[in-house]
């Protein structure tokens, strides 16, 4: 069955292959591409490397056939030249203008009733053949050499119709201008002149940019109606196009300290989407007027012709696409908040011996105060309160109790994965994959991170149990009875049993962790950006109870702190009413964390007096562990995945990472749990 769906596969390539041999320019050339690349696609249960295969088998006979690639060639030439191209050159892959929530409407509305196709632009022409929404996903799977030699065979050649060539050419010309003109005014926005005076001083570049496509356009219009016309060629714009980029990485590097907003985060990347692709067609645009081009200027260009071709027919597929959407959505918030805790990640990576057992002291001090905080919950978990009630109890205990432990400068274990995964995700920004010494460094940093991970859950399970089972004695002889009910103690064991719902919570604890991390590096990016702290000091009446001198001070410390403060602050809110708002919605939810579910462990085993089975006791115990594990794991995957998207990252070399990391393990294990005082470079 295989050998014959095979065969018949091949059978239809083939006809849709001959019938571009075949057609004199009276078929309809959609049509053809239609059935073409219908019949590459992949079939049902089909892998996309069939749709690569069959692709590569397209090229091979093409190459072979010169009518079959000469009818190809004229067919696309025909729908090029039958319709608008400015929009797919200017537009298809670039943010668009609109915002997130009208492009969300646009989309929902076009799923209700589908929105008619415009076959007037090229954009509508490639719906129509790319009319399956999973197209992209086999194209994105074509080698570049695959892109490159189908572009190789389309191209224009001598003896094809230059009317044709001429209006593709035209269109190219006034998309560059549309692109220059929207790039140009970036430099009249006026929170890009916030960034400093420098900035706005840069407007002139953006500026310059359009006035040099403008001669540059203008020059290529003139040279279109007569060969022999003067003509200005592309390097003054390509020095622009350089120069602009230049002031985008300044832009950044100047946003790390002065914060951004998600509108200049937008603008700074739809500007670089529009620069990349200017240059594209200004190089391609020189190459046509140019006498002395080598091969590689040609190459260049064809691969960038190649790179425009893919990023725009992607778009155009997922352009009705929601995950589309959502994805560049959280790239763009991402982008604005994760440098920020890739910067805060770095002081929760222990490498030096001094760092370390810092580590150490500053969990144990957080666990005496968890095992407290703990205590607080049980006690209030016995009033008599609406169920809106317990949820701010618990909101505050948690969220004042993480505040205190912030400002004391000591570490709760679980805070770290969400921190140091954007630091792990800066790293691999700024290597170049594949080098050696990169992934030694990165396996350095790697076992920096573990060892430092295991000292601070070691730090606070250490001391919130044993606290907790002091207090709890201490209690019990106080005042001749234990500090919790039997039941009590028996709900709190069986909150830790692995085979319940301990670990679906601890994943809800570790979706919260992640979250609180998102939160510490918005408010950070607020703090800068919104100059929190000179406003601060600027309150009448804290310059009137604290004087002007202190009240300076705080405002600094509230601007330099405001992202740790409120993180830990709402990371508090989200556990004390995840259980409340389970309730209200009749759904599981609630949340178990490693710290507290030790402290819990003590207070309950002391409550029992130690009168269980040691099997019972290794159970519970067992669980904790694995709260711990999954807080960790679920925290630290999804703040790595936030950090990777937002930079644009795919980390390539996986497989090579884990076997390093598995050798060094086997070689040296001790580097994962103790530190060694060269490490201090690996950060």
């Amino acid at each position: 069955m295989a050998a014959l769906a095979s065969a018949a596969n091949r059978d239809r390539l083939t006809l849709a292959l001959a019938a571009f041999a075949a057609d004199h320019g009276e078929a309809d050339p959609i049509e053809l591409f239609i059935r073409l690349f219908d019949a590459i696609r992949p079939r049902w249960r089909e892998g996309a490397e069939a749709a690569v295969a069959r692709y590569a088998a397209m090229l091979a006979h093409l190459e072979a056939d010169a009518a079959a690639a000469r009818g190809a060639r004229r067919a696309l030439q025909q729908v090029m030249a039958s319709r608008r191209l400015v929009g797919f050159f200017a537009d298809s892959g670039i943010l668009p203008s609109t915002g997130f929530f009208t492009e969300f409407g646009r989309i929902v509305a076009q799923r209700l009733l589908p929105e008619l196709p415009d076959d007037s632009e090229f954009s509508g022409a490639l719906h129509r053949v790319f009319h399956r929404r999973d197209d992209w996903e086999w194209m994105e799977l074509l080698p570049a050499e695959l892109s490159d030699r189908f572009w190789l065979l389309l191209a224009f050649s001598e003896g094809d119709s230059m009317t044709a060539l001429d209006k593709v050419l035209g269109e190219m010309l006034e998309a560059a201008l549309v692109l220059a003109y929207r790039i140009g005014g970036i430099g009249i926005e006026q929170e890009f002149g916030r960034l400093g005076p420098r900035f706005a001083r840069y407007a002139q570049r953006f500026r310059g940019l359009a006035g040099a496509t403008q001669r540059f356009v203008d020059g290529g219009r003139q040279r279109m109606m007569d060969p022999q016309a003067p003509y200005s060629d592309e390097a003054e714009v390509l020095v622009l196009i350089d120069q602009c980029v230049e002031v985008l990485d300044e832009a950044r590097r100047a946003c790390l300290q002065k914060g951004t907003s998600l509108r200049l985060t937008f603008l700074m990347r739809r500007t670089w989407q529009g620069l990349v692709r200017l240059e594209v067609l200004v190089r391609l645009l020189g190459l046509r007027h140019r006498g002395d081009v080598d091969a590689a200027m040609r190459e260049r260009a064809q691969a960038g012709w190649a790179e425009l071709a893919r990023v725009a027919v992607r778009a155009e597929n997922r352009r009705n696409s929601l995950r589309e959407l959502i994805s560049k959505s959280v790239g763009l918030l991402a982008r604005r908040v994760t440098d920020n805790a890739a910067r805060t990640g770095e002081h929760y990576i222990a490498g030096s011996s001094g760092e370390y057992y810092g580590m150490w002291r500053a969990a144990m001090g957080a666990g005496l105060i968890i095992a407290l905080m703990a205590l607080i919950k049980i006690f209030t978990s016995g009033l008599d309160l609406a169920p809106i009630g317990y949820a701010v109890f618990y909101s505050l205990i948690y969220g004042l109790g993480f505040v205190i432990i912030y400002m004391l400068h000591l570490t709760v274990a679980t805070k770290q994965p969400a921190m140091t995964a954007q630091t792990l995700a800066g790293f691999l920004g700024e290597s170049r994959q594949g080098r050696v010494a990169d992934l030694e460094r990165l396996v350095d940093l790697i076992a920096a991170v573990a060892r430092t991970q295991v000292a601070a859950i070691c730090g606070n399970v250490l001391v919130a149990m044993p606290t907790a089972m002091l207090i709890a004695a201490t209690w019990g002889g106080r005042y001749g009875e234990p500090l919790i009910t039997e039941a009590k103690a028996q709900h709190l064991l069986h909150d830790l049993d692995p085979l319940g719902w301990a670990l679906p919570h601890a994943a809800i604890a570790g979706v919260f962790l992640f979250l609180s991390g998102v939160l510490s590096g918005y408010f950070d990016n607020q703090a800068s950006y919104g100059q929190i702290g000179a406003r601060v000091a600027r309150l009448r009446w804290l310059g009137a109870v604290a004087g002007a001198a202190r009240a300076q001070r705080v405002g600094q410390y509230v601007e330099d702190h405001l992202g740790g403060l409120m993180g830990n602050f709402l990371f508090g809110c989200m556990l004390g009413s995840a259980g409340t708002i389970g309730m209200i919605l009749g759904l599981p939810i609630d949340i178990r964390h490693i710290a507290f579910a030790a402290a819990n462990y003590g207070y309950a085993l002391t409550a029992l007096e130690f009168a269980l089975p040691w099997q019972a006791m290794l159970w519970a115990l067992l669980g904790v562990a694995l709260i711990g594990f999954t807080n960790l794991a679920v925290s630290f995957a999804l703040a790595l995945w936030m950090a990777l998207k937002a930079r644009g990252i795919v980390f390539t070399q996986t497989r090579e990472l884990l076997r390093r990391l598995a050798r060094r393990f086997w070689r040296q294990p001790s580097t994962f749990l103790l530190p060694r005082n060269d490490l201090g470079a690996a950060r």
